[in-house]
């Protein structure tokens, strides 16, 4: 070999690794399942415009991230108008006439799906009789991952530094003598034994075999793509662990590593195709190839094959957008002459009807809504746990630690029951202990059974909340925050919430958890600003802080004058079962019987979507209680089912519109907001946010056997907390289970992507997306809508790639 073609080969070898990490790169990071929160799938390709990545992932993993024809042909006619798609072919300058957009929906789809070497060598006639391999391979991979994360001190080797999880696969595979056996190739065994043992040489080992010399790295990358939608759920949660390192600045590469792997087997079935020479393997070979010049082609196919149902998805969206934009346009501002009631909500969709519920108790009663998290950049540290938890953003990473200054005796009792049930897990986890342990704890356990069975009328209790009334404290890198870093959190708390004057003698401060039994899914109803968990430690902290007089007078002199009557509530709002529960606060507040109505307005509201029968709200109430406790529920309640807009404004505006449970609500005022700072935060933190949840629901209906979690009744928890299998086997699922979209009959979420309506000025708004490239690039590239919206001249903008197209008020159209 000559020095040029050494260089060449070195050069071809970087850009192949290069090319990998790209596709690595490309991976949206998924929770656990006890800090579940909800995640855009495509959050690391929108750099890319949405209609692409679609059609490139239906051509790299048979990804759906549209509806099928037959969904919107049922939509036709009933949702979904001529005026619809009229204004969506227009917006989409798709020139196609109303009968063609109906042909289009009898379409057939011609584009060529990419094949991996596995799928060739399934499709092999002497295989279609054997196990196929593709499925052997996910297999063994995702039980691999699965044993490997949740005993990684005994999978893994404490000599070796670097690619643990690659060489712990590698050892574990060749210690696996059953594969060829069962796959009916025995001879495979010797093949294992001789794969390469780093991630470099498994580039280089693929770079010299399965390309063969060929000059450059095209389509080597969307090969790697294709590879690791394989395994999507394991790599998206390997993509959260690369994602919470790189929050605290370290360096991770296990996303690498898995695509290693299951490179490792597309090189390991190469090599066995090789051994049966013939024109079988020069077919393959030739194919295979043949693929990585002709990938751009596929995708310009799949594009032009889904470019009139993305126009039936642009109407789908019209669809809601125009009535909603005439009533923001007609709506009456709310009229308030004093405050008696001040309650500050999450702005997930939920409180919007609880909200409305409260404010119909009485014309003087105020509700705000802000993020869930409260400004509170927190983790939780428990005395008796040793991880703290995160009460933030996924975003985000804590810049403060909360605890309780001294441990409460119930909290001692507590603590007792935590070290059983660490001791008694632990002890299940080894293999002679196990038996007995269920033999001696069985009737203990059968106890504890009937008595959550039967306590039908037990109060709420949503799991992470915490019993002890001793105060917090607030700490930095071990050491407890000054009363200045205090009151300068508090100032920018307050001045985001736009609450600064006019104080009512009561503000409830209302986080939101769920109640469900039986549910591994919990806390994807819990609150996502506060990591999946319950608000409450956020808004006991809070409350703590706003009542404190030292803090209140330092506010003073930052112009912040909290009236000494004035008392701050925490509060939570169970959203299973709209009970609002208020602590720290009198038996017989002056505001308890507005909270139990609102509370039967709520349910009453919420009960024919449950499919509970009309009755009287006592029946209603115990229905749902009962409902959060039955351990054989799989729709404890909708979650977040349906959210469809993020409003930013005055709650004023829109105090009169019954907004359906849709709208996630964050009270703004662009008068008070001289810098146009906070509007600033809430582009750039809860509107992310919203988005996230808004394509997460999107995608588990779009495509619910790739970007859902499948089957609540066959899951099968992985590792304490990491994910579910459906069943036994196959991937690990990520996503909504199927029951959190669908009841049985009917999708209960209506696909649609987020639009957001911001009451500010579009200069404003046009600087804060121009500063913002994360911000830009979701706009431009069409992953949510934006919409200004102009009060005093009643007038709604849309933001279409730097511009501005105005509404027609008279006919509502956006």
């Amino acid at each position: 070999m000559n020095g040029t073609t050494l260089e060449m080969n070195t050069i071809n070898q970087q850009s192949l690794r290069d090319k990998m990490q790209a596709a690595c790169a490309g991976c949206a990071p998924s929770w656990p399942l006890d800090r579940s929160i909800a995640v855009n799938p495509w959050w690391q390709m929108r750099s890319e415009k949405f209609t692409g990545v679609s059609a490139k992932l239906s051509v790299l993993g048979s990804v759906n991230c549209l509806m099928p024809a037959e969904f919107y042909r049922a939509h036709w006619g009933t949702n979904i108008l001529s005026e619809h798609l009229e204004h969506a072919r227009r917006e989409l300058q798709v020139e196609a006439t109303e009968e063609q957009l109906l042909a289009a929906l009898d379409a057939t789809d011609t584009a060529r799906p990419w094949l991996n070497i596995v799928d060739y060598l399934d499709a092999m006639p002497e295989q279609r009789r054997r196990m196929a391999w593709h499925a052997e391979v996910q297999q063994q991979i995702s039980q691999f991952c699965g044993a490997y994360f949740q005993y990684p001190e005994r999978m893994s080797s404490a000599a070796l530094k670097t690619q643990s999880f690659f060489h712990s696969w590698r050892e574990v595979l060749s210690l696996d003598k059953g594969i060829g056996i069962l796959m009916g190739a025995r001879e495979i065994n010797q093949q294992i034994r001789l794969l390469p043992q780093s991630v470099a040489e498994v580039y280089q080992a693929f770079h010299d075999e399965v390309l063969s010399g060929r000059a450059g790295t095209q389509g080597c990358a969307d090969y790697a793509t294709s590879l690791l939608l394989d395994v999507n759920g394991w790599a998206s949660w390997l993509a959260y662990q690369v994602w919470q390192d790189q929050l605290a600045g370290r360096e991770n590469d296990l996303v690498e590593q898995l695509l290693a792997i299951r490179l490792s087997w597309e090189l390991l079935l190469w090599r066995h195709l090789q051994t049966k020479k013939g024109a079988s393997y020069k077919l393959i070979q030739h194919q295979f190839l043949a693929q990585f010049d002709d990938v751009s082609s596929r995708y310009e196919k799949a594009t032009q094959n889904q470019q009139l149902i993305w126009v039936w998805q642009r109407a789908l969206e019209c669809a809601y957008q125009l009535p909603l934009a005439g009533k923001l346009l007609s709506a009456q501002p709310a009229q308030t002459t004093s405050v008696t009631l001040q309650a500050v909500f999450c702005i997930d969709v939920r409180s919007e009807p609880m909200r409305r519920a409260l404010e119909a108790q009485d014309p003087d009663i105020q509700t705000l809504g802000f993020a869930g998290f409260f400004g509170l950049p927190i983790e939780y540290r428990n005395a008796f746990v040793r991880d703290a938890r995160p009460q933030l953003p996924g975003l985000l990473s804590p810049a403060l630690s909360v605890s309780r200054a001294a441990p409460a005796p119930s909290s001692m009792r507590h603590n007792d029951q935590l070290q059983r049930e660490v001791a008694a897990k632990g002890a299940s986890g080894v293999a002679p202990a196990s038996f007995g342990l269920v033999e001696a704890g069985g009737l203990y356990k059968a106890f504890d059974l009937l008595r959550c069975s039967f306590a039908k009328t037990m109060g709420f209790s949503t799991g992470n909340t915490t019993e002890e009334t001793s105060p917090w404290e607030l700490r930095k890198n071990g050491e407890q925050i000054s009363l200045e870093e205090q009151t300068q959190l508090l100032q920018s708390i307050l001045t985001a919430l736009g609450l600064t004057a006019g104080f009512a003698s009561h503000v409830l401060l209302v986080g939101h958890g769920s109640q469900s039994a039986n549910n591994p899914h919990a806390a994807g109803l819990d609150c996502g600003a506060c990591g999946g968990q319950s608000g409450e430690v956020n808004v006991r902290v809070l409350a703590q802080m706003l009542n404190d007089t030292q803090l209140r007078k330092s506010l003073l002199r930052h112009g912040i004058d909290i009236p000494d009557e004035t008392r701050f509530v925490a509060a939570l709002h169970n959203t299973c079962t709209d009970e609002i529960v208020c602590f720290d606060s009198p038996n017989h507040s002056p505001y308890a019987q507005w909270l139990k109505d609102a509370q039967a307005l709520a349910q009453e509201h919420r009960a024919p979507g449950l499919g509970i029968a009309g009755g009287n709200a006592a029946n209603i109430a115990q229905q749902l209680l009962i409902r959060s406790r039955d351990w054989a529920q799989l729709r404890p309640e909708w979650g977040l089912a349906n959210n469809a807009s993020f409003i930013v404004a005055p709650r004023a505006l829109t105090r009169n519109i019954d907004l359906e449970g849709r709208s996630f609500l964050h009270d703004y005022t662009w008068q008070h907001d001289l810098e146009y700072k906070v509007l600033e935060q809430i582009i750039t933190a809860p509107m992310i946010v919203t988005n996230w949840i808004n394509l997460q629901y999107y995608a588990s209906v779009v495509d619910p056997v790739r970007y859902g979690s499948g089957n609540k009744m066959l899951h099968n928890v992985v590792g304490d907390h990491i994910g579910v299998f459906e069943g036994n086997g196959g991937d690990l699922r990520i996503g909504l289970p199927i029951q959190s979209v669908h009841d049985g009959i009917n999708w209960r979420h209506q696909p649609l992507r987020l639009s957001v309506y911001i009451a500010a000025p579009t200069d404003a708004l046009a600087d804060i997306i121009n500063a913002h490239t994360a911000v830009r690039e979701l706009l431009d590239n069409g992953w949510l809508f934006l919409f200004a919206w102009d009060v005093s001249r009643n007038l709604i903008q849309r933001y279409d790639l730097g511009q501005w197209v105005a509404v027609e008020s008279g006919e509502g159209h956006v």
